[in-house]
């Protein structure tokens, strides 16, 4: 018996394009000056004064029209990629604006004093209430009383990092890890009451701009510690161990080795614990005083800063005082912009070279 083959057809599955509908690329410039127009005109409407308020709805239009406009055009799954490389532009946005409209508002106001007379001139015979006067003495305070400071916490910060890195182990490196991150987060008026108990108070001595290097190193100390830290357990294993079967002993492997390869990373470290301590008031009102006269001498007398200055002057409340407090502030952003870039160029020139 005979069995007919019967044709059944065969489903065909439809071809799908290897390519997709994409937006422009000019899309997210036109959405986010769209989000702005958005952003002015619903403040307008509402009556908002403040344009952070602009700024922060204009932020989420942009999100939510990225998102929107993307999955019409190219569906979900890259919407959900632009979005969260829409939040990380948004995020970065945020961040600059205050910073650049802080750098803005700085120079503009602070270049109607700042001249050659005010950075080589002090206070001494001028009036607060009166026009006049420079900030040379509280720039020379700031620079010796950084620089011991420096002095101090650089080398211990960074023997201590080698410690806890290359021979630390046990119950003594955990204590003392422990310890670092406790000071981390000691407050600066902490650190000048401390010295002022000990240094003033029980061994009877008196203001000066070292005293107060002493409690900026202790707020210095634990930043040195971590940054470095981080820095030395970066360094490969590889070539500790390569120096070593050399038969180089460790210590000379730590000192041509291990801190030439972390130069840069410990370099940076440490100028960040610099920006950090030149800007503290609280242990230089406490333990320096503050002064008019030019004081060389940081081991004997009060002698002022530029933090401490710009906080007087500022006070005060006339239009030439609050003027030289925003030239003093612009001076303290040169000085630790100028400090980078010399840290940076003591980096570059000490890495270790990598090509032939």
């Amino acid at each position: 018996m005979s069995h007919a083959v019967q044709d059944r057809p065969v489903a065909v599955t439809p071809r799908r394009p290897l390519s997709h509908a994409r937006l422009p690329r000019w899309t997210p410039a036109a959405t986010a000056l769209g989000s702005i127009a958005a952003g002015i005109g619903i403040g307008l409407g509402a009556g908002w004064h403040s344009k952070v308020q602009w700024g922060l709805v204009a932020a989420l239009v942009f999100v939510l029209a990225t998102y929107a406009i993307t999955t019409k055009v190219e569906g979900s799954r890259q919407a959900k990629d632009r979005v969260a490389t829409s939040l990380v532009w948004v995020c970065f946005v945020l961040a600059v604006v205050p910073l650049l409209s802080l750098a803005w508002v700085t120079i503009s106001k602070g270049l109607e004093v700042l001249d050659g007379y005010f950075l080589t001139h002090s206070m001494n015979g001028v009036l607060d209430a009166e026009a006049g006067g420079g900030v040379y003495h509280a720039l020379l305070g700031t620079i010796e009383q950084v620089g011991i400071a420096t002095l101090i916490a650089a080398p211990i910060g960074l023997l201590t990092a080698v410690y806890l890195v290359e021979y630390g182990g046990g119950k003594l490196a955990s204590a003392v890890t422990f310890f670092v991150d406790v000071m981390t987060g000691i407050p600066s008026i902490v650190a000048g009451l401390f010295v002022l108990a000990t240094w003033n108070l029980i061994l009877g001595f008196g203001p000066s701009g070292f005293a107060g290097s002493m409690a900026l190193a202790i707020l210095m100390m634990p930043v040195v510690v971590r940054s470095t830290e981080e820095m030395l357990k970066l360094v490969p294993n590889e070539l500790r161990e390569a120096s070593l079967a050399l038969g180089i002993p460790k210590w000379r492997t730590i000192l041509k080795v291990v801190l030439p390869t972390a130069i840069g990373g410990i370099t940076t470290g440490v100028m960040l614990a610099i920006a950090r301590i030149t800007g503290e008031t609280a242990p230089v009102l406490l333990l320096v005083f503050g002064t008019k006269l030019i004081n060389p001498n940081p081991f004997e007398g009060a002698q002022s800063s530029l933090p401490l200055y710009v906080y007087e002057q500022y006070a005060v409340g006339t239009d030439a005082s609050v003027a030289r407090a925003w030239a003093a502030a612009l001076v303290l952003i040169a000085f630790v912009m100028i400090l980078n870039l010399v840290a940076r160029g003591i980096a570059r020139w000490k890495a270790p070279k990598t090509g032939r």
